[in-house]
């Protein structure tokens, strides 16, 4: 038996957005979905899902298709990414390595 995922209505709007943003850019390039589909790596319907919003498709792939038609994420400085990554992870470093649930309840009621 399967789980039933739901998902957010900003999460519903943001992939179909995504997909839309996908589409247009590669139409705007001229590139069926047999082309788009070929140099992501992935089938026609995968594509088709990725471009109608479906929030069920890899991050990666999404990302891959938006890269490739020109689709700004984030930023599309890829120094400023690299920098990014770099400063996320210096963080992340600083943070505690596991998340444990306090065992005493917390007075925060000044």
């Amino acid at each position: 038996m399967s789980k039933t995922r739901f998902f957010s209505q900003y999460t519903k709007e943001a992939t179909i957005l995504l997909g839309r943003l996908i589409k247009l850019r590669r139409k705007n390039r001229r590139w069926s979905t047999s082309d788009l589909a070929q140099r992501v790596g992935i089938s026609r319907v995968t594509l088709r899902k990725i471009e109608s919003g479906d929030p069920g498709c890899s991050v990666g792939l999404v990302f891959e298709a938006a890269s490739l038609v020109g689709v700004p994420l984030f930023n599309s400085d890829h120094t400023t990414l690299t920098t990014h990554l770099g400063r996320t992870a210096e963080t992340l470093s600083l943070m505690p390595q596991t998340i444990r649930k306090s065992e005493r309840d917390v007075d925060d009621d000044f």
